[in-house]
């Protein structure tokens, strides 16, 4: 006759080992790796369990990296960009190192101050096929590039469309001392109105759409 297992224990916090810190289901946590020289992996925990001997095993979603994806990195992708993934894992609690934060991509747009615990998410992603949800975002400039929060953009008073300082023949330098900015399509127009400088907000509403 077959043994039958003891029942799981649905626990609602984990203390982090060595820490006074607690997390709950649907925080994000860091994961220490396999491998010391890897940064910590992301994930969002799901559920927390106890076996009868009080082993604590988390059910977590994994965030995944812009390198760690099919496409790998590429130009738009920010330093502190993730992609919420469809793998799921079961992970011993031991592995959790630390709580973080993952904002959505506006709330991220509007932090001061970017802590090393806060990342960002725009993206969902299928990591058997590389897909992303949404598949098409917003694209911005001449270089029609989507919005990489890391980098300066200025923003044309006539046109309201946002350009990389690059694009437009300026250095990151000039551009921050600029109080207006009027590109070179909308210069020529008379009625481009001078409005205040809005270099504080950023460009996270939707403009042209582009398949990624």
């Amino acid at each position: 006759m077959a043994k039958t297992r003891p029942p799981k224990k649905d626990l609602d916090s984990y203390t982090i080992r060595g820490t006074n810190k607690i997390v709950r289901v649907g925080d994000c946590v860091l994961m220490r790796p396999s491998e010391t020289s890897k940064l910590p992996y992301v994930a969002r925990i799901e559920k927390i369990e106890a076996d009868n001997r009080n082993n604590i095993k988390v059910r977590v979603r994994w965030y995944y990296r812009p390198e760690e994806s099919i496409g790998g990195r590429r130009q738009f992708h920010g330093a502190k960009e993730l992609f919420l993934s469809d793998h799921y894992d079961v992970q011993s609690a031991h592995t959790i190192e630390g709580r973080c934060t993952v904002h959505s991509f506006k709330n991220y747009t509007k932090l001061e101050n970017v802590g090393a615990e806060d990342y960002y998410c725009r993206f969902e992603y299928k990591a058997a096929t590389g897909a992303f949800t949404p598949d098409r975002v917003a694209v911005y400039c001449k270089c029609e590039m989507p919005y990489n929060p890391d980098d300066l953009m200025v923003q044309c008073e006539g046109c309201k469309d946002w350009y990389h300082p690059a694009c437009v023949s300026m250095t990151i330098e000039e551009a921050k001392k600029l109080e207006h900015f009027v590109c070179s399509e909308c210069a020529s127009d008379a009625d481009v109105k001078t409005n205040e400088n809005t270099f504080s907000a950023s460009p996270v509403a939707d403009s042209k759409l582009k398949l990624i």
